[in-house]
């Protein structure tokens, strides 16, 4: 069975990256399928629960300086995940009220969640479509109702590309959903490694079985999705260490096992 053909129809029985991810943060939409990997890895990966932590801060601070310095009112969030504190839409338009986002995902939980959370506010929509199939995600009629491709869009990739195989070619996904975007559109990328913590591959391979498989890779792996576009300061980083502000991180002092490089980058 493919990923694709696992995500047509809901399994609980099936273990769901959105619904693991979930309960590492805490929260309450999840299966037993989906706790027992979620056990395994943070026994595996003690960091697992900072560093999801962590890598939802980085979404924040990301989607909050594109707001309020790139002056960005256009936002399409792939991969969103189950709904948690601090959702792109939330942190823009507490910025630009008149912002428009739109997520993505095809996990149906994620979506029937997503549809109630978005229900009643303007501006937001979520679709189900696939990563791996750009050209029909950016023709969807609800996300071209939003979004104007005239105008800049912040593509978010967080924590999704390390459930892209290099044999799907990930490199060329991105560059699918940025070719029709205009100068001033944003790439915003989370991306699991094992560059600073060995026993990421281990917990990976070995516990992380659902219904994506990860595939973790290097700072210099990361920093190749933002060819031809220009990183931002302070490029390609842990995810702590990008603009950090004065909220709580509980891996300010040890990034590295926050076990995500993290960068932002306009396109020219």
């Amino acid at each position: 069975m493919t990923d694709n053909e696992r995500q047509d129809e809901f399994r609980p029985d099936i273990p769901s990256p959105a619904r693991v991810y979930n309960y590492i943060l805490g929260g309450k939409d999840h299966y037993p399928a989906d706790r027992v990997v979620a056990e395994n890895t943070m026994a595996a990966l003690p960091s697992a629960r900072a560093a999801a932590l962590e890598n939802r801060g980085f979404l924040r601070r990301a989607a909050r300086h594109l707001a309020a310095e790139a002056g960005v009112r256009q936002f399409l969030d792939i991969g969103t995940g189950l709904p948690s504190y601090g959702q792109v839409h939330e942190v823009v338009k507490e910025i630009a009220p008149e912002a428009r986002i739109v997520y993505v995902d095809n996990d149906p939980v994620v979506l029937a969640h997503g549809r109630d959370m978005l229900h009643g506010i303007d501006g937001t929509a979520i679709v189900r479509h696939d990563l791996r199939e750009p050209e029909g995600i950016l023709a969807d009629p609800a996300l071209r109702r939003l979004l104007d491709f005239d105008r800049p869009v912040a593509v978010m990739l967080v924590a999704v590309l390390h459930f892209i195989s290099d044999a799907e070619d990930p490199y060329d996904l991105v560059r699918r959903l940025m070719k029709p975007l205009p100068a001033g559109s944003h790439l915003v990328i989370s991306h699991a490694t094992d560059d600073g913590d060995d026993g990421v591959e281990t917990a990976i391979k070995d516990n992380y079985k659902t219904s994506s498989t990860a595939h973790i890779r290097t700072r210099a792996e990361v920093e190749a999705f933002f060819a031809d576009l220009e990183l931002i300061e302070p490029g390609v980083v842990w995810t702590p260490l990008w603009r950090p502000d004065e909220a709580s991180s509980p891996l300010r002092d040890t990034p590295a096992r926050s076990v995500c490089w993290a960068g932002v980058a306009r396109k020219h």
